[in-house]
């Protein structure tokens, strides 16, 4: 690593590679999902291993395989395999359809729009992804605003909001995965930090869709459901909370989501298995991604581009207060570049621990900031992938919905006002037990 502490900005070049490939490709096609953002990430890899001539090819080689390999990327790793063999077991047995069906049984017909929000929220917090819950509620909302006179960009908000909340604090979303990784803390402590921030956006938001709504009624038909089938679900929130190790908790939810489609005959005993071996092929591709990065980011950081960006991104820094701002903008902006929360929290993450540990800000803090401004933009980029699939199943613009987009703007307010009354205020307390223990 450079021994000039404001590091080098030459080394940054691969990530400037990446943004050029990616945005490049985006704006030339009108499509930012286009060029394969691994090949991108691949191509940036390889310019950060041809630059500093000073090293030898094979000692770069070894630096990015030890980031690449590095203990708590391949934890990040196995989990997020975890994470997708659950998800699609317990998909696959009829999980999402009995949740969805309860949920619309239970709320009030002139309350739709609540109901629907929260009914996001409560499933994308079980199934981990706000991709997946958009799907399976997009139609919903479309029906709604078929029989009412809710518009259907409004409708689509509330289903984005929705998925976006859960996306945000899942114990299985590959954005919470991400940001406990990358600061190393537990998931349970990011939660309950990162759950006090975002309530009181979740709470406006039910009031606001509420008010703007009141009077409309739609009716929307009946299903069957099967509360046994959302037990999966909440087993693995309840375990996860209480603090059991989080492969355990995956693997109790796979195990009992597999058992009930055994039982009532949605799997046969192989039909399991496939699942199994489905949910985690959906996820090789982050899994990839995370490992290209990190040993990317290892070769930067060897070459002073760390240094130098922490340097960038502090240097107007005075206080805490500056530097969780900091954090915020960093992971902010990546967003932008990258349309993906995850790969932005991945690709932000370790210089947000730097900060955080250079200024003395507790990390389960940093690791909430991360997934709070990065779920923030990310459900307000009308060229990220939420947007654009939620456009696509109402057949509208992706920009049309921003004015509804209530939600994820009610995060990032709460996020800065987190930061300004510097909350939750736990970290004297902490390191006072941690002394006297």
């Amino acid at each position: 690593m450079s021994a000039n502490t404001k590091g080098n900005p030459w080394a940054l070049i691969p990530f400037v590679v990446f943004l050029i490939l990616f945005i490049g490709s985006g704006i030339i096609t009108k499509d930012f999902y286009s060029f394969p953002v691994i090949v991108a990430i691949s191509i940036a890899s390889a310019a950060a291993l041809a630059m500093n001539r000073k090293e030898t090819f094979n000692h770069k080689v070894d630096i990015f395989c030890k980031g690449a390999g590095d203990a708590n990327i391949m934890l990040m790793v196995i989990i997020f395999l975890l994470a997708g063999a659950f998800a699609e077991v317990a998909k696959g047995m009829g999980a999402v359809e009995s949740t969805v069906n309860l949920a619309l049984a239970v709320f009030p017909q002139n309350l739709l729009m609540v109901g629907i929000f929260i009914i996001a929220c409560f499933i994308s917090l079980s199934m981990g992804t706000s991709m997946g819950t958009i799907v399976a509620l997009a139609p919903i909302g479309v029906g709604i605003s078929e029989q009412t006179d809710i518009s259907l960009a409004f409708s689509m908000a509330a289903v984005i909001g929705g998925a976006m909340f859960g996306d945000n604090l899942s114990f299985i979303s590959d954005t919470t995965i991400a940001a406990v990784r990358t600061q190393g803390t537990k998931m349970k402590d990011k939660f309950k930090v990162n759950f006090f921030i975002v309530l009181p956006a979740a709470t406006i938001t039910c009031v606001i869709l509420g008010i703007l709504t009141m009077g409309e009624q739609a009716d929307i038909s009946q299903h069957s459901y099967n509360w046994v089938k959302i037990l999966p679900y909440l087993c693995v929130l309840i375990t996860a909370l209480a603090g059991v190790n989080v492969f355990l908790v995956l693997t109790i939810g796979i195990v009992f989501a597999g058992i009930i489609g055994l039982a009532d005959g949605s799997y046969q005993p192989l039909g399991v298995i496939q699942k199994i071996g489905e949910g985690m092929a959906g996820m090789y591709e982050i899994s990839f991604l995370a490992i290209l990065i990190a040993g990317m980011v290892a070769v930067i950081k060897h070459n002073g581009g760390i240094d130098y960006l922490l340097h960038l991104v502090t240097r107007n820094s005075k206080t805490k207060k500056g530097a969780e701002f900091s954090i915020a903008g960093l992971v902010g902006l990546t967003n932008l570049s990258t349309a993906n929360n995850t790969i932005s929290i991945i690709i932000a993450g370790p210089l947000a621990k730097n900060i955080a540990e250079k200024y003395g800000i507790d990390l389960r803090k940093s690791a909430s900031l991360l997934d709070v401004f990065a779920c923030c933009i990310q459900g307000l980029i009308p060229y990220g992938a939420q947007l654009l699939v939620a456009a696509g199943v109402a057949k509208i613009s992706p920009i049309s919905i921003l004015p509804y987009s209530y939600y994820p703007i009610l995060i990032g307010f709460c996020g800065v006002v987190a930061i300004l009354i510097g909350y939750p205020r736990f970290q004297l307390e902490d390191e006072t037990k941690k002394r006297t223990s």
